[in-house]
C-alpha cells in the first residue's frame, strides 16, 4: 500500500517487514526454490563480488554481485533506479545478479562479474540488463557526468531540462558488450514508470528485484 505499494522486496526501506517477507517467499516460491534458497546481498555500490553455493549462514556479505553454480539457489538484486543485470552462461552452467549504480557501473563491478564467472568456467555468457533510471532522467553536475564519461563515453546525457545527466544503463551494456557479452537491454525508466519503484521519483519507496536461477542439466536459467 502507499509508497510500498506492489511487490516490494527491500528490506531496509520502511515498509512491513512482515509484508517483505511475504513478498520473498512468493518470489522464492514462482522460481521453485526454498526460501532461504533465494540469495539477497548487502549492496553497498562498491565492485565486490561473492561466489555463492548455499543459503547465507549470517547476515548476506557486503558485495554488488553474485554468482553461483547451484542450481538450487536463485540470485537476486534489488533496485529502484539502479541497473539490474542478470547473466548466465548455459552450457558451462553459471549465473550472476549485478548490482550496477553509478558507481559501481564506474568500478567496473560488471566486469568484476564476468571475471568471476569465468573463473568458474564460463565461455558464453549472455545478459539481460533490467530497467533503471534513464539517462534523460539521472540529472548529475558536469564534473560528475565528464568522470562517468571517462569509464564509458556512452554514458554523457542530456537531462529532459537541458543539464548534463548519466546514462548508467548505457555504461553497463557497453562494458558488457566490451567483454562480448549478448546483451538484452529491457525497455523502460524506472522514475517515468508508474510501474516500477523509483527513488529518484520518490525517496520513500520499495524495491524491484532481478532473480536468475540455473536449471538442471544445463537446461537453461529462469
Amino acid at each position: 500500500m502507499g509508497d510500498f505499494a506492489g511487490l516490494n522486496l527491500g528490506g531496509q526501506v520502511g515498509d512491513d517487514p512482515a509484508t517483505v517477507a511475504s513478498n520473498r517467499l512468493r518470489v522464492a516460491a514462482s522460481f521453485g526454490v526454498q526460501r532461504d534458497h533465494l540469495l539477497f546481498m548487502s549492496q553497498c555500490h562498491g565492485s565486490e563480488v561473492a561466489v555463492v553455493e548455499g543459503p547465507w549462514e549470517g547476515e548476506p556479505p557486503g558485495v554488488d554481485a553474485l554468482v553461483t553454480t547451484q542450481t538450487n539457489l536463485a540470485v537476486a538484486v534489488l533496485v529502484a533506479d539502479c541497473t539490474p543485470v542478470l547473466m548466465v552462461d548455459r552450457i558451462a552452467g553459471v549465473a550472476a545478479a549485478v548490482h550496477a549504480g553509478r558507481p559501481g557501473m564506474m568500478h567496473g563491478v560488471v566486469g568484476h562479474a564476468v571475471d568471476a564467472m569465468a573463473d568458474l568456467g564460463a565461455r558464453s555468457i549472455s545478459a539481460a540488463v533490467g530497467p533503471s533510471v534513464c539517462g534523460r532522467c539521472y540529472e548529475v553536475p558536469e564534473e560528475m557526468r565528464a568522470q562517468a564519461a571517462k569509464v564509458s563515453a556512452v554514458t554523457a546525457a542530456v537531462s529532459w531540462e537541458g543539464t548534463p545527466s548519466i546514462d548508467v544503463a548505457a555504461g553497463v551494456v557497453d562494458q558488457l558488450q566490451a567483454r562480448s557479452v549478448a546483451v538484452q537491454w529491457v525497455r523502460g525508466c524506472s522514475r517515468e514508470s508508474g510501474e516500477l519503484f523509483s527513488y529518484r521519483r520518490q525517496h520513500r519507496t520499495g524495491r524491484f528485484a532481478g532473480v536468475v536461477r540455473l536449471l538442471e542439466a544445463n537446461d537453461g536459467a529462469v
